[in-house]
This record gives structure tokens, sequence and C-alpha cells, in this order.
């Protein structure tokens, strides 16, 4: 894609919702550190839904390519407990 406006290496925002439940942000920060390695849960800013039913966390990362990036959020998903990932 050479006319993404993403520049790489840089920090980008994954926003992450799941349903608010005990193991929902320390595997989405072990995938991340997985992914991404040392660090990269670091800077997490967790919100919870009006509800509580929801958590939407936003990870500032910093990825070297638009291939971790995407091997981020499949991975991401593949952990079952994320809804949606932007």
């Amino acid at each position: 894609m050479e006319n993404s406006p993403l520049e790489f290496p840089s920090d980008h925002d994954i926003k992450v919702m799941g349903r608010n439940e005990p193991s929902f942000l320390p595997r989405i920060a072990a995938v991340l550190v997985e992914e991404l390695g040392v660090g990269a849960a670091d800077r997490i800013r967790v919100r919870a839904s009006r509800e509580g039913t929801f958590l939407s966390l936003t990870c500032t990362v910093h990825v070297a390519s638009r291939d971790d990036l995407e091997r981020s959020y499949r991975a991401l998903h593949k952990t079952g407990l994320v809804l949606y990932a932007l």
C-alpha cells in the first residue's frame, strides 16, 4: 500500500473492545508483548462502558512495519476475547 497515510516505524494506537472480564486486559497485554516485544503493553488506557459490561482499551504501540501492525491485529482477534479492534 504505497499510498497509505501510515508511516513506519512509529507509534500507533490500537483500540480494542471486549467484555469486562478478569482475563481481558492481561491477555491483550500479553499478546502485544508476544507480537511486538517487551514494553509493548506499557501504554494502555482503559475505559469501561457506562454499565461496566465492556472494556475499551487504547494501546499505544511502537511498530516497525505494516506487517507488525497487521500481525498484531490478527493475534488479538485469535484470543476470542476481542469484539472489535481498530
